[in-house]
């Protein structure tokens, strides 16, 4: 009998379920702050988990079959809304049947466009890009003594290649604030909830007083403004 899976094994397997691109570092791979060790990577490769697909990883067979059978636990919720067409249709006082779908709520907002192919890879990467600096921009700042001697973690040769996390926190909000400048005041407000605060396309309509269907539109032009201001191909 396999043993249970590790939180972050599962992070990983959901992450990859939900569309997320796992890039290669120095010692594994990453989706934005999401990190996979080489010795987690092995452990899901020998389980079938997930295997390497070229420059990335790609979820297994293995780890479908575990992704459908967490489908029916208590991390999905079996709601569907009706249609604005359809709550129009209705007669008044006439409650009408409901329906259900199953809902992954580890999915990210983003990623839920990407799947359903509402955004292409440049618009995803570069959303996830943001969502990153973002992550590890909110990060609680340091509140204990640093002893040590320099800001910067040692490689080979004494050589600084690790920022330390306070550094790192400040870089990522200066690339942040960088990146939304880019984007542009009138696009950056939907870019922010959809991907950094994780708000729904419905709900950040409504915040922002858009009529339906008007943030995707808004939501692709911010994301391919900031996919070029990341010079993706």
């Amino acid at each position: 009998m396999s043993s249970p899976l590790s939180a972050q094994a599962k992070r990983v397997v959901e992450a990859l379920g939900a569309g997320r691109r796992f890039r290669r570092q120095r010692d594994g791979w990453a989706a934005g702050p999401l990190r996979a060790p080489d010795s987690l990577v092995r452990e899901l490769e020998t389980r079938d988990l997930a295997h390497r697909s070229g420059d990335t990883l790609a979820v297994g067979q293995a780890g479908e079959a575990w992704l459908r059978r967490q489908a029916g636990g208590d991390n999905r919720l079996l709601v569907e809304r009706a249609l604005p067409q359809d709550e129009e249709s209705q007669p008044a006082k006439r409650a009408a049947p409901k329906r259900s779908v199953t809902v992954n709520l580890a999915e990210s907002p983003l990623g839920w466009l990407k799947a359903r192919g509402l955004v292409d890879d440049r618009q995803y990467e570069a959303g996830e890009r943001l969502r990153g600096d973002w992550t590890t921009a909110q990060m609680a700042p340091r509140v204990t003594m640093r002893w040590d001697a320099a800001p910067f973690a040692s490689g080979a040769r004494g050589s600084p290649d690790v920022l330390d996390p306070t550094l790192a926190q400040i870089a990522a909000k200066r690339r942040m604030d960088d990146a939304l400048a880019a984007v542009g005041a009138g696009l950056k407000d939907v870019l922010w909830r959809i991907v950094c605060a994780g708000e729904g396309m419905e709900t950040a309509e409504r915040a922002l007083g858009w009529p339906a269907r008007a943030g995707r539109v808004v939501l692709t032009l911010a994301l391919d403004r900031l996919a070029d201001f990341y010079r993706l191909g």
